[in-house]
């Protein structure tokens, strides 16, 4: 099983169930292949790029293929200048701050949706006005989403990232919920985050991985914890609590920093985790990304042993992720591109039924017209290949296999071939396997057999954006800006105007001082029109006339020194 919704989890089916085991859960379960995620991927980037078309701060952070974390703390604080504190009930947002127009009425003095706890109590005005602002928007948000693309939504509503995830679980499919103040614990009273994060699995909390929640439990059961057998990565029968661990005797950020703490853990990791059992996460909600910082395809194996098996999986995989390079990598651009009539041919426009046509227009008929076309191109380049395995470890004396999360890397450059679009992506593939990836694999496994893979993942990583006019992009586009250098500057332009015809009037014959300067003439430049305006520092050569700084007039003569010599 790769996914699971709310239906599935009724009818006890969980995400990475075997599918045997899903059968016998449930027989009425349908199984469908599914590597192909194409239009799930499609309608993730389009639904994105709907929500964050609405940000203000361009704060649209993705987390997966269905979520999204929008800081919306601009907006908020932009329409709480506008209420009319005398009548909180009328009150209209503001989407646009240039269009005031643009927007929808609601009722501040409420929240929009559920709420958590049900109950609301007087605490924290500003805060609760804020909340209450968010949650209004946020039914907006879905109501606009479903109207427009079909999709329903759920929404978390709170102060944090942590927060709002969390809280969004609380009513799906189709809802919302807030979380609502008082935050923090006052006159001995447990406030509503610590009470709310309570009951939550510690593996269940963002930021602690299953490593660290496996190190977390270990420490309060006083034993390895249980594991499901049927899970291709193991799901714990022994639920350890947010509050088992807050309550724990001596339990501490010290104590979780020891618990925590060893090779590749970064510093102050008690810290860290003693303040998301709490619920306090300061990280920012990140800017929006025109391209993704990596993109990865893997795939689990029950076994993986032999080497013909790996080529053919690396070629699977190979393909997979150049597939999706595409997809993620590559936009199609405006190009103007210079479209010539050859010899014989007649541009669209030409009218054949002329047979005298001006010498005039037809010197311009040969000219090269500009036709717009639609060309792709890399919004991104690759720079780096990540092979990675995750090895079985070999079955115990009794038979037993212990349950092995590691994972092992090996990263090259990525060959330019791969960006190449005029190839086709099983070519690609084909080569990329055999002059790269075979020598990754080998470095990971240098033994010619008795290694056993549950998982093997390709990715490409460390992006470098190409020129663009996004927030993140490498610089400007330069070739796009000599395109459109004429278009650009058109208005700014100065024409000189056209010179009278000798035939228009014969009479009016031009000076010799006031002729155009024609074509040749136009070439002999002479040299000291490119001379800058003289400086009031500078000094002239008494020997060439030239004016010259006079920090560098010594330097200056004994040029003309050596230049005599």
């Amino acid at each position: 099983m790769c996914r699971d919704l709310e239906e599935t989890r009724r009818r006890g089916l969980r995400k990475l169930q075997l599918i045997k085991e899903a059968r016998e859960v449930c027989p009425d379960v349908i199984v469908v292949l599914g590597e192909d995620i194409g239009r799930f991927r499609d309608a993730s980037k389009t639904l994105y790029q709907f929500l964050r078309s609405f940000s203000w701060n361009d704060r649209a952070e993705r987390l997966g293929f269905d979520e999204v974390w929008l800081d919306v703390t601009d907006m908020i604080e932009y329409n709480i200048s506008l209420l009319n504190q005398h009548d909180l009930s009328q009150s209209f947002f503001v989407l646009q701050k240039d269009d005031p127009t643009q927007g929808f009425a609601f009722d501040a003095t409420c929240y929009a949706g559920p709420t958590h706890p049900n109950s609301v109590t007087a605490d924290d005005e500003v805060l609760s006005l804020r909340l209450k602002i968010g949650s209004h928007l946020a039914l907006h948000l879905r109501n606009e989403l479903e109207r427009k693309t079909g999709y329903t939504s759920t929404v978390g509503i709170s102060t944090s990232k942590l927060l709002s995830k969390l809280v969004g679980n609380m009513h799906k499919p189709r809802d919302q919920t807030t979380l609502i103040p008082p935050y923090v614990c006052r006159d001995g009273q447990v406030g509503n985050v610590v009470s709310f994060l309570d009951d939550y699995e510690i593996g269940k909390i963002p930021g602690i991985g299953s490593k660290l929640a496996q190190k977390i439990r270990r420490h309060i059961l006083q034993h390895e914890p249980d594991f499901e057998k049927g899970l291709v990565y193991g799901e714990t029968k022994e639920r350890v609590t947010v509050k088992d661990v807050r309550l724990a005797e001596g339990m501490g950020p010290e104590t979780l920093e020891k618990v925590l703490a060893g090779p590749g853990s970064p510093h102050g990791i008690g810290n860290k985790i003693w303040a998301l059992l709490h619920g306090i996460d300061d990280t920012e909600v990140s800017l929006a990304k025109a391209v993704p910082s990596q993109i990865s395809i893997e795939d689990s194996y029950i076994r993986l042993d032999t080497l013909p098996e790996v080529l053919k999986q690396l070629k699977k995989l190979s393909c997979s992720l150049i597939e999706r390079m595409r997809i993620d990598l590559v936009s199609a651009v405006d190009d103007e591109s210079d479209h010539s009539p050859r010899d014989g041919e007649f541009e669209p426009e030409q009218d054949l039924e002329k047979n005298v046509v001006d010498h005039d227009i037809k010197h311009e008929s040969k000219q090269p017209t500009k036709a717009r076309v639609r060309s792709p191109t890399w919004l991104a380049h690759p720079k780096t290949i990540r092979l990675s395995t995750r090895p079985r470890l070999p079955l115990n004396p009794d038979g037993t296999r212990t349950r092995s999360f590691k994972r092992i890397s090996h990263s090259a450059p990525l060959p330019n071939y791969v960006l190449s679009l005029a190839n086709p992506i099983d070519v690609i593939a084909e080569k990329l396997v055999h002059d790269t990836l075979i020598g990754m694999f080998r470095k990971l496994h240098p033994e010619k057999a008795g290694w056993n893979l549950s998982l093997v993942n390709l990715a490409v990583t460390n992006m470098a954006e190409a020129g663009g006019e996004s927030r993140t992009a490498n610089g400007r586009d330069i070739g796009s800006m000599f395109k459109r250098q004429e278009t650009v500057h058109k208005e700014f332009t100065a024409y000189a105007d056209e010179p009278t015809t000798p035939e228009a009037e014969p009479a009016q014959k031009s000076k010799p001082e006031e002729s155009s300067i024609s074509l040749n003439s136009s070439l002999e430049v002479d040299d000291n029109s490119w001379i800058e305006e003289e400086n009031e520092d500078d000094e002239r050569c008494g020997i060439c006339g030239m004016p010259v700084p006079l920090f560098a007039m010594p330097a200056h003569l004994r040029f003309h020194e050596v230049k005599d010599e």
